[in-house]
């Protein structure tokens, strides 16, 4: 099969951990450890969360002069190539040698009328104490909005349109490379407007698993799967009547609300991929991602699937 598996930020740094790249290192083998396994008999891309990384990157771009301080998606290429490195090396202390690795720096488009332009609502960086958000906002003009008990940097995240790499990754694929790339959601770029071949990147992070599942639809993957530090979709979570999903229909999943800023991208993400492919999208623990790749963990969603069953 080919697989398309999105780690999220908790493969590469847990929230409290210190942002150092021992810690990350860490996470990262914990992450190769899991999917190596699965690479001996499937084609493998491996995508992957950025908030944190280009978050301090900005953080310490701003202790310069503003006019020198460089942009987000400037930032965003700079920790594809960092956490792409750490993959490759690694997955590559796993494998036998002779398997290949490529880490691509990866353009996506969006539209310059995407809605989320008008509202911010990515997180980035690290969090705060709300008097430290609201000095940083005023020193630097970030938006900033509160996460749990704290605050942290939040910009745009407009939808993906087109990923410019596409052809690239399938020709890596066919040749037996495992690819790393639309890492953080992909490098934000758009047309200007009036100039149609003037590429340009833009203050944004575009949204790791829908830029993932436009991914997984491009390559025609036989399966989409987002790693989370969760087992599964719960309904009611965190209350005493939680149940985890098994299996589920697009459309009964879909009937059951889910926090905006966790899983309910990620349920998003997963629906819309089975609709649009009749294929299937999974989530679930790390952990668990060869009895995710088998059905047997985690969250199945397929549209020929009829309602929903449960762990």
């Amino acid at each position: 099969m080919r697989i398309v598996i999105a780690l999220g930020g908790n493969a590469l740094l847990k929230r409290g951990e210190p942002m150092t790249a021992e810690v990350q290192r860490h996470n990262i083998h914990t992450a190769a450890v899991a999917i190596a396994p699965i690479t001996t008999e499937h084609q493998v891309v491996i995508t992957h969360g950025n908030g944190p990384q280009v978050g301090l990157l900005a953080l310490q771009g701003a202790s310069y002069k503003p006019e020198e301080a460089y942009p987000l998606d400037v930032l965003g290429a700079e920790t594809e190539g960092m956490i792409g490195y750490m993959l490759e090396q690694e997955l590559g202390n796993l494998l036998p040698f002779e398997v290949p690795f490529a880490t691509l720096l990866t353009m996506v488009e969006v539209d310059a009328d995407d809605p989320g332009f008008q509202n911010p609502t990515k997180f980035v960086g690290p969090v705060y104490e709300k008097a430290d958000a609201d000095r940083m906002a005023g020193e630097k003009g970030w938006v900033f909005k509160q996460d749990g008990e704290k605050w942290r940097r939040v910009v745009p995240s407009p939808m993906p349109k087109r990923i410019f790499e596409i052809r690239p990754v399938k020709w890596l694929l066919d040749k037996g490379t495992i690819v790393i790339c639309a890492g953080g959601g992909g490098i934000p770029t758009m047309y200007e407007k009036g100039k149609e071949r003037s590429l340009t990147g833009i203050e944004a992070v575009i949204d790791k698993d829908f830029c993932s599942e436009l991914l997984a639809r491009e390559l025609e993957a036989d399966l989409f799967i987002m790693a989370t530090d969760a087992d599964a979709v719960f309904t009611d979570w965190g209350k005493p009547e939680q149940k985890a999903i098994h299996r589920a229909n697009p459309e009964a999943i879909r009937k059951y609300p889910f926090p905006a800023g966790s899983m309910g991208p990620k349920v998003d993400a997963a629906c819309r991929f089975a609709q649009r492919t009749g294929k299937t999208a999974a989530i679930g623990a790390l952990a668990d991602i060869e009895q995710i790749v088998r059905g047997e963990r985690g969250t199945i969603v397929n549209s020929t699937f009829s309602g929903m069953a449960w762990h």
